[in-house]
């Protein structure tokens, strides 16, 4: 009825309340012809507009309460953390010595249990508490020998890396048709079309969270269809014929097939020659396999508390990467920032109230073994970890830290405070979710979960791939890392109030 009237209203203004010079013009016909028209435009856009859906209104975050600790007492330490993190090379030095005379890190590796050792020994040299290792089986595979050949129409080798955890391929290969999609709807769309056939995801990057699932399923996926193989494009927005590894995942209720992932470049080669219909046939050959389970550890130092040494403010990183590159920024730069952390600390003779203790985890990229074992260990104090804090995307310029979600409005309103010791470098962002892999396990049990966040706007260019090398790594970069991991540690440990 509103609409009714509105549009009656209308007509009756356009009819005879026109100005009467123009009105007397005008014929009788061509005196209402206009309103007409006039009104049934307007009738068809208020409809239009009151049809429209209104976008739902962005959920108004809750008010923080006023933050419950003071930190004026802590600038002076702050201060002295962040100029001693910046005038040593501790850290850089350390990840050297790490990446060129340990190398890559996999599971199961002979490298990885020399880091392991190295480590320790470091750690005890450093005067850190209760250094020690804690057992964990680990998944061993090992990649052998792989490659990739376009066969026709135009025989040429193309750059790969088989995906951790994919079986291998017969000694002969794998030689087939390959089709090529942009996405999981296309392939749908093919179903038994590829059967026999190798499917290629060429899928662009949009972000990690959200492209990495062709990775993890695209196996699985096409060999419901009864493809033979499959080969998944880099997880990266940025490729100079590098390809980028990762673990994979299979469906146990679809067949294993062998996959591995190929440069931007090849990808889109593939694409052309498919779209243009001239049928590229390829052969894939990969020795991949698992071994049996192998023994290896995390490793564990402790700056032990002075009054409250049972409460537990837990910094970490993983000490296992892919079997390319050299693991730098992934993760040896993020288990160096947590280590040179609580070793700083301990040379400023800063020991605070509650305990800090730094975890190397192993197994963090193809099993997730060394974060379950952590938690499975350290189960009758997991409600003693007042804080956990991961450190897991690279030692690029820090910007503060990432609070999981599900942290309690006063312990946001806390870290918020606390994080203005960290303004004078920029690193006092506090974003409203985080965490990490490692303590996923142990953040499901309650524990308040954060992730030191650094500027990742070239962390995907070399992610798992043979690039991730220590000349990626910024000296300085890494040195204020060190600084806002540990003051936030400190700060956190050393507080007369509960962070909650």
């Amino acid at each position: 009825m509103t609409n009714i009237f509105l549009c009656l209203l209308y007509f009756f203004v356009c009819a005879f309340l026109r100005p009467f010079s123009v009105a007397k013009e005008e014929s009788l016909q061509v005196r209402f012809l206009l309103p007409v028209v006039f009104t049934f435009i307007f009738a068809i856009t208020i409809t239009a507009q009151q049809s429209t859906p209104l976008a739902s209104p962005t959920p108004t975050p809750a008010p923080l309460p006023p933050p419950s600790v003071k930190i004026d007492g802590y600038r002076a330490a702050a201060a002295r953390i962040i100029g001693a993190a910046l005038t040593s090379d501790r850290a850089y030095s350390r990840l050297a010595y790490l990446t060129d005379h340990i190398g890559n890190r996999l599971s199961g590796s002979t490298n990885l249990e020399r880091g392991i050792e190295w480590a320790v020994s470091e750690m005890k040299r450093d005067g850190l508490d209760n250094v020690r290792t804690e057992k964990v089986m680990v998944p061993h595979w090992v990649r052998g020998e792989e490659s990739l050949e376009l066969l026709t129409p135009v025989p040429r080798k193309l750059q790969m890396l088989g995906l951790g955890n994919s079986i291998g391929t017969p000694a002969e290969g794998i030689s087939a048709e390959a089709v090529v999609v942009r996405n999981f709807e296309e392939l749908d769309r093919l179903g038994e079309q590829v059967r026999g056939k190798i499917v290629v995801y060429n899928a662009p990057y949009v972000n990690y969270g959200t492209t990495v699932s062709y990775r993890l399923q695209g196996a699985s996926r096409a060999a419901r269809y009864g493809a033979v193989a499959a080969l998944v494009r880099s997880i990266t927005p940025v490729s100079l014929q590098t390809p980028h590894t990762g673990a994979m995942n299979y469906d146990p209720n679809q067949p294993k097939i062998p996959v591995a992932a190929v440069t931007i470049e090849a990808a889109e080669f593939l694409q052309r020659l498919n779209d243009r219909g001239e049928h590229p046939t390829l052969r894939l050959k990969m020795e991949a396999k698992f071994l049996p389970d192998a023994e290896s550890a995390n490793v564990i130092a402790e700056l032990k508390g002075t009054e409250k040494p049972d409460e537990i403010i837990l910094i970490s990183g993983h000490f296992d990467s892919w079997d390319v590159g050299q693991g730098a920024h992934d993760d040896g730069a993020g288990s160096i920032i947590a280590w040179e952390a609580a070793r700083l600390l301990k040379e400023l003779g800063l020991r605070p109230r509650r305990t800090i203790r730094v975890v190397l985890y192993t197994n963090e990229e193809n099993g997730l073994r060394g974060g379950t074992a952590y938690r499975d260990a350290h189960r009758e104090e997991i409600a003693k970890h007042v804080l956990a804090i991961e450190s897991d995307s690279g030692g690029f310029r820090p910007e503060g830290f990432g609070l999981a979600a599900t942290a309690p409005l006063q312990v946001r309103a806390n870290m918020r405070e606390i994080a203005k010791l960290l303004a004078g470098i920029g690193a006092d962002q506090i974003a409203p979710d985080g965490g990490g892999a490692d303590i996923g396990p142990m953040m499901r049990e309650g524990v308040i979960g954060a992730s030191l966040d650094v500027d990742g706007t070239h962390y995907f260019d070399t992610h798992h791939t043979p690039a991730d090398t220590l000349d990626k790594v910024n000296p300085r970069e890494l040195a204020l890392c060190v600084a806002t991991m540990a003051v936030m540690a400190y700060t956190v440990a050393d507080l007369r109030e509960s962070l909650k």
